[in-house]
């Protein structure tokens, strides 16, 4: 095959990568603003210039054949090779511009990324921002999302990194509640309190403590269960009880002297993500500048 044959066979490779990636032809067809009988034309259109089968089709998914597997190898590199040549030259164009998306979980983004994204975009007048609340796992390669914000040990294999900080939580009470109720001085001591927990399995209630070597779990219990950040320290700065809340919720009423942190002395560990902070994205060697640019904002003026 010449490479005047291959030239239109061009975007029906790109399009089989993105099929593939998808898992089915209709959302294939969402991420390009395409229809599903265009895709399916454009597979047909491939294998006969191939001359081989790339797909088993079903009704419910599609199967990579041997021969498939092959060209879908080849199509991710051309399709990686695209992409950083076209964003070499955005990056020679200096100026950062156009849209980038970001995802990161519900709380943490309505607490620590919102507040960030009106000084970048006054920093920064050509770029526009998508912000994606999501508490699920998002991939950035597959969805097409620039920028994945994920509490994670470890970041997962064929993503590039930066860590944002590392997200921990905490129990925090009103002034009010804790001079009505008291002070607990051990985890123990919480079983006698109003607790606000999470309730998303049978096992929320049950706060695990350590303190060095020491770990301590208790049973707590409460008038009011809710699976919302937000909800949970409302109801805390209400003197409702005594909530489990990550640092980044809690903050400025700690600062504020609204909430105090119960058993500073002691770690909580929870059941909701915590741990290293991290933002994941594409590991391409070109980074566009509207990418680059958020990504080095969010670095720098992460709270504390």
């Amino acid at each position: 095959m010449t490479p005047s044959d291959l030239l239109p066979l061009l975007p029906d490779l790109a399009t089989f990568a993105r099929v593939v990636d998808a898992g089915n032809f209709s959302v294939a067809a969402r991420q390009l603003g395409s229809t599903p009988s265009t895709v399916s034309r454009q597979m047909q259109r491939l294998e006969r210039a191939l001359g081989t089968r790339l797909l088993e089709r079903s009704t419910r998914s599609l199967r990579l054949t041997e021969s498939g597997a092959e060209v879908y190898r080849h199509c991710t590199e051309m399709v990686e090779a695209a992409a950083s040549a076209a964003q070499a030259a955005s990056r020679l164009t200096g100026r950062p511009h156009g849209r980038v998306s970001i995802s990161a979980p519900i709380s943490f983004a309505q607490s620590v990324i919102h507040p960030l994204i009106s000084g970048f975009l006054r920093a920064y007048e050509d770029v526009a921002v998508q912000l994606i609340f999501t508490d699920r796992d998002v991939d950035p390669v597959r969805e097409g999302v620039d920028i994945v914000v994920r509490p994670t040990p470890t970041p997962p294999p064929g993503l590039a990194a930066r860590r944002l900080g590392t997200l921990q939580w905490m129990p925090c009470a009103s002034p009010a509640y804790l001079r009505a109720r008291g002070t607990p001085k051990h985890p123990k001591d919480l079983a006698r309190h109003d607790c606000l927990y999470l309730g998303e399995t049978p096992d929320d209630n049950r706060w695990t403590f350590r303190r060095g070597a020491q770990t301590q779990t208790v049973e707590v219990k409460g008038r009011y269960i809710a699976n919302d950040v937000g909800a949970r320290r409302d109801a805390a700065l209400a003197d409702r009880g005594i909530a489990s809340l990550p640092e980044f919720a809690a903050a400025d009423a700690l600062r504020g002297g609204l909430l105090v942190r119960v058993l500073p002395e002691w770690l909580l560990a929870p059941r909701a993500y915590s741990g290293p902070v991290w933002m994941l994205y594409p590991p391409n060697r070109f980074l566009p500048p509207k990418v680059r640019v958020l990504i080095d904002w969010l670095a720098q003026h992460m709270p504390e």
